[in-house]
C-alpha cells in the first residue's frame, strides 16, 4: 500500500522547509559529528598515547590509543542499526536531535577528562566510554541528516539537497584539521597540558547551533505519510535484511570503496609522508585543509549534476577516478615537492566529490520508507568501519610486506572497480524520472523496470534501473 499524499497535504501535517534551512540543518549536524570524530582521530596520534595511558612504554601507549580509536568505528554500525530502528519507527527529526546532543556531550567530556597521572586507570576507561558514545552517535547521525534533505527535496533536486549532509562531513573534517593546525605553534608542554583540549571544548558552539537549527525543521512528508497510512514496520532491520539484503550488500560495497579511498588520503598519507618520505607534518595538514575546502563545492556540484544526468553516471565516474588516482597519488606524493603534495591531496579530494555528492540521494532511493533509515545507515556505516577503520592498518601492512606502494594502489583500485560493479546493479532514478520516496517495502519488485514520467513525491512505487 502506498500513499498519494502530497508534501503539503494537511493529513500528513508537514510542509517543506526552505532550502537554506535544510542545508544548514543537515550540514551543521554532520559537521558537528565529523568535527568531533576527526578531532579525536588527530588527537589519538598526537596526545592520547601520552596523557591517557602509562608512559612506561611509548609503543604500548600508542597501540592502546589506536585500539580505543578503532572502537568508535566498531560502534558505528551498531549506532546505525539503533538509530535506524527508531528513525523508521518514530521519525527522522527526533533522532537528529538525539545524535547531535549525544555526540556533542561525549566530545565535550573528552575535553574535560582528567589524565592518567591524575586518576589512573579510570582515565582510559572514561575515554573508551566517550569514544563508544561518539561511534554510536556518528552511526545514527548521517542517515537521519541525509533523509531530512532527500525526503524534503522537491522533484528533480534530491541530489542537490542530499549533498549538503555530505558537505557537513567534509566541513567538519576541515574545521577539526584547522583547529589542530592553529595549535601547532604551541610548545609541546603547553599543547599536552591544555592546548589539545581546546578543539574538544569548542565544539559546544557547533552543537548549540546544530540543535537550534534542527529544532526548527519539520518531519519529512515521506515518514508522515507512512505513519498516517500505518505502513511502519515493527522491526525495520529484520524487514530490511529479509526483503532488501541484496541492495544492502551492493550499497555497502560502494561505501567501503569510498571510505577506503578517503582514509588513504586523510589518514595513511599523513603517516606515509611524515614517515618514509620525511615530509613536514605541517605541510600535510595545510594540504589537507586546502583539499577539503576544494571538496565542498565539488560535492554540491556533483549532487546537482546527478539530478541532471543520473546518480549512477556521476558516481561511476567517481569510482573510475579513484581507481586511476590510486596510482597517480603516490607518483606525485613521492616527489616530495610541496606543490606536488598540495596537488596530490587536492586532486584526490575534488575527484572523490563525484562519489560523495550523489551518495545520499542514491542510497535513499534504493530503500523504501519503512526501512530507509535503517538501510542507508547500516550500509554507510559498515562501509566506514570496514573501508575506513581498517584501511590505515591494511595499507601499513601492505607497505611493510612489499616495501613499496604498488600493492596499496592495486588494493584501492580493486575496491573502486568493485564499487563500479555494485553501482551497475544498484537500482536508482533516471534523469527526469522520480521514484516515490513514500513507497513501502516490496513495491519496487513490482515496478523495477518501469519508466514513468516525472511527478511530485506522492505515491507511485517506481524504482528505476538507470543506465
Amino acid at each position: 500500500m502506498t500513499s498519494s499524499t502530497k508534501l503539503s497535504d494537511p493529513a500528513v501535517g508537514t510542509t517543506r522547509p526552505a532550502f537554506g534551512t535544510l542545508a544548514v540543518a543537515t550540514s551543521m549536524g554532520t559537521a558537528v559529528e565529523q568535527y568531533d570524530f576527526i578531532a579525536y582521530a588527530i588527537a589519538t596520534s598526537l596526545v592520547f598515547n601520552k596523557v591517557f595511558f602509562p608512559e612506561t612504554d611509548a609503543v604500548v601507549g600508542t597501540l592502546l590509543a589506536f585500539v580505543v580509536f578503532f572502537t568508535g568505528f566498531l560502534a558505528r554500525p551498531v549506532g546505525g542499526v539503533i538509530a535506524g530502528h527508531f528513525g523508521d519507527r518514530i521519525g527522522r527529526k527526533r533522532l537528529l536531535v538525539i545524535t547531535v546532543l549525544t555526540m556533542g556531550t561525549a566530545t565535550i567530556v573528552v575535553g574535560a577528562l582528567p589524565t592518567y597521572e591524575q586518576i589512573g586507570i579510570a582515565a582510559p576507561i572514561l575515554l573508551l566510554l566517550c569514544r563508544i558514545l561518539q561511534g554510536l552517535a556518528v552511526g545514527g547521525e548521517w542517515g537521519g541528516a541525509a533523509l531530512v534533505g532527500v525526503e524534503h527535496a522537491p522533484p528533480g533536486r534530491r541530489g542537490l539537497y542530499g549533498s549538503w549532509s555530505m558537505v557537513g562531513i567534509s566541513g567538519g573534517g576541515l574545521l577539526a584539521t584547522v583547529a589542530f593546525a592553529l595549535l601547532a605553534g604551541l610548545d609541546e608542554e603547553a599543547f599536552l597540558a591544555w592546548g589539545w583540549r581546546v578543539p574538544f571544548l569548542a565544539s559546544i558552539v557547533l552543537v548549540g547551533v546544530g540543535l537550534f537549527v534542527r529544532s526548527r525543521i519539520t518531519e519529512t512528508a515521506a515518514f508522515r505519510s507512512a505513519q498516517h497510512g500505518r505502513n511502519l514496520t515493527r522491526l525495520p532491520i529484520v524487514e530490511l535484511l529479509r526483503t532488501s539484503w541484496r541492495k544492502v550488500l551492493l550499497a555497502t560495497g560502494v561505501s567501503i570503496s569510498y571510505n577506503a579511498f578517503v582514509y588513504l588520503v586523510f589518514t595513511y598519507a599523513l603517516s606515509y609522508a611524515t614517515g618514509p618520505l620525511e615530509l613536514p607534518r605541517q605541510l600535510l595538514l595545510n594540504a589537507t585543509v586546502v583539499g577539503l575546502a576544494l571538496q565542498l563545492p565539488s560535492i554540491v556540484l556533483s549532487g546537482a549534476l546527478s539530478d541532471r544526468i543520473g546518480r549512477r553516471v556521476v558516481m561511476t565516474a567517481g569510482s573510475v577516478f579513484m581507481a586511476a588516482d590510486a596510482f597517480v597519488f603516490f607518483l606525485l606524493l613521492d616527489t616530495g615537492s610541496p606543490p606536488a603534495v598540495y596537488a596530490t591531496i587536492a586532486i584526490a579530494y575534488v575527484g572523490a566529490g563525484l562519489m560523495y555528492g550523489p551518495l545520499a540521494a542514491h542510497f535513499a532511493e534504493a530503500f523504501d520508507v519503512n526501512v530507509r533509515y535503517s538501510g542507508i545507515s547500516l550500509c554507510y556505516q559498515l562501509g566506514a568501519s570496514l573501508g575506513g577503520g581498517l584501511t590505515p592498518t591494511v595499507l601499513t601492512l601492505l607497505y611493510m610486506g612489499t616495501g613499496g606502494t604498488l600493492a596499496i594502489s592495486v588494493y584501492i583500485a580493486v575496491l573502486a572497480l568493485i564499487a563500479c560493479a555494485c553501482l551497475a546493479a544498484l537500482p536508482t532514478s533516471r534523469p527526469g524520472q522520480i521514484r516515490s520516496l513514500e513507497g513501502v517495502a516490496g513495491a519496487e519488485q513490482a515496478g523495477s523496470e518501469r519508466a514513468e514520467p516525472a511527478q511530485p513525491m506522492s505515491g507511485g512505487p517506481e524504482v528505476q534501473s538507470a543506465k
